[in-house]
Order: C-alpha cells, then structure tokens, then sequence
C-alpha cells in the first residue's frame, strides 16, 4: 500500500502558517525597535535634569538666607525661566553645530568618491580587513562597495569611517526642548515648598526644601548609575547607591556654598 502524499491544499495552509508567523515576528521586532527610545534623547534628559537639580537649589538655598520667602521664589522662577531658555539655546546650537559638521563631511566624502576612486577604494578595503574576514571575501566586500551604489558607499564611509551617524532633521528642536524641560522640571522641586510656607517661614520652607531635594538628588542619581551598569547583583546596586550618594553630596556642597555667600554679603550690607 502507498503512503498518501500531502495534498496542495495542506500545503498551501502549511506556507500560509509559515508566512503568518514570519510576519508576527517581523512585526514584534520592529515595534520592539521603534519603541526604543532615542539615548541621545535621554543624554539630554540627564544634562538638563542634573544642572536643573544642583543651581536652582543652590540659589534658592542661598536666597533663603535674606530671610523673605517671596524672594526665594521670585528669584528661584527668573533663574528657571532665564536657565531653561539658556540651557535649550545651548542644546539648540551644539545640535546645529552637529548636524553642519555632518553635512560637511559628507561633503567632503561624495567630492573624494568622485575624484579619488583609488584612495577611496582603499580606505574601504582597510575598513573592510578590520573586520578580520577572509583575504577573498574582504576583496570581494570592498569590490561590491566600491562598483555599487554611490549613495551606499558614501553611508558606508560615513559610518565607518568616520563614526558619523546621520542625525534626524529635528534634532536640534528635540535637543532644545527636552535639555530645557528637563532642566525646569528639576530646578521646580527645590523651589516647590516655598510655595506652601508663610512669607517668613522661609527656614521651614529650606528646611522642606532641603528634605525633598536629598530625596531626588539620591533617586536621580541612583536610577542615572542604575540605566547605565544595571541593577541585577549585589555589585551594580552599590554603584548605584554609591551614584545616588554622590548627587547627593554635589547638590549639598553647592547649596551650602550658595548660602555662605549670601550670608557673607549679607552680613557686609547696610539696609537702605
């Protein structure tokens, strides 16, 4: 007796289930990859939070000193406003400044391409050999590069090369907005008891204000130090205490630097 044969029907249903999953999987990889967020993005999260976290608190621990709560918040609101602006137009720049430097080598790398094939063509076999592959399979690579697209080398070069990633075209934007929200949102907390506090209880109002401040200068600094080593194992969670610990100290050294000053000056004045 023959064995029956699958028929065409089982296997179209089988492909059809082949190509189903295939595309779950392809679909499951590529959300997984766009919902990455962008580490330059969080880069500029961190600078606006860390400086937004130690200034304003060391002026406003410093303003403390003259005694008047209306002018710790005044004042603690001008610096947030003037270092939010400050802070996103230096973001907004260096992120221009970045993306000219790209534009600029990429430049230079089309211009080489075209008028140098020889010296082109051997700075990708030297990339290629880097790779450690094969003598045949690095020739072939570089000769496929080289004989291809225009446009392919010149991201290859780009890349490789030089270590240039292309930036997106609203980088500078991005850059500008999250160093200058991240910086009004961490000078905020050392400025927001004030707001609950009578206008001469401006000592209970330091005195909260210092509390929540160790608080969130520890948390910054132990979920800064924690993104970056981990936290699974004894050894990645002491770095990231021993982190907190040091935003803490950073913080403290520079509020009580801020409230001797004033206190000094303070002292050396006549009232008008």
């Amino acid at each position: 007796m023959l064995p029956s044969t699958p028929t065409a029907g089982g296997d179209e249903e089988s492909l059809g289930k082949s190509n189903d999953e295939t595309s779950s999987q392809t679909t499951v990889q590529s959300s997984s990859r766009s919902s990455r967020m962008d580490p330059r993005i969080i880069s500029d999260a961190i600078i606006g939070l860390s400086d937004g976290l130690t200034v304003p608190f060391a002026l406003t621990a410093g303003l403390s000193a003259l005694g008047n709560t209306q002018v710790v918040i005044y004042g603690g609101l001008a610096e947030l406003i003037a270092g939010s602006i400050s802070m996103g137009l230096g973001g907004y720049l260096g992120a221009k400044s970045e993306a000219e430097s790209y534009s600029a080598t990429q430049v230079q790398t089309r211009k080489k391409i075209m008028a140098d094939p020889t010296g082109t063509e051997e700075d990708v076999k030297s990339i290629v050999e880097d790779f450690g592959l094969p003598e045949e399979l690095s020739e072939l690579v570089t000769r496929k590069l080289v004989e291809g697209n225009e446009e392919r080398l010149e991201k290859f070069l780009m890349k490789f090369e030089h270590s240039l990633p292309e930036p997106p075209s609203n980088r500078a934007l991005v850059c500008a907005l999250t160093i200058a929200m991240g910086y009004f949102i961490g000078g905020f907390i050392p400025l927001l008891p004030y707001f609950f506090v009578g206008p001469n209880d401006v000592q209970k109002g330091l005195a909260l204000s210092a509390c929540v401040m160790v608080v969130t200068l520890f948390a910054f600094g132990y979920v800064k130090t924690a993104a970056v080593h981990g936290c699974s194992g004894i050894g990645p969670v002491w770095d990231a205490i021993r982190g907190g610990a040091e935003m803490v100290v950073v913080g403290s050294l520079a509020a009580g630097a801020a409230m001797g000053l004033v206190a000094l000056f303070s002292q050396g004045s006549e009232p008008v």
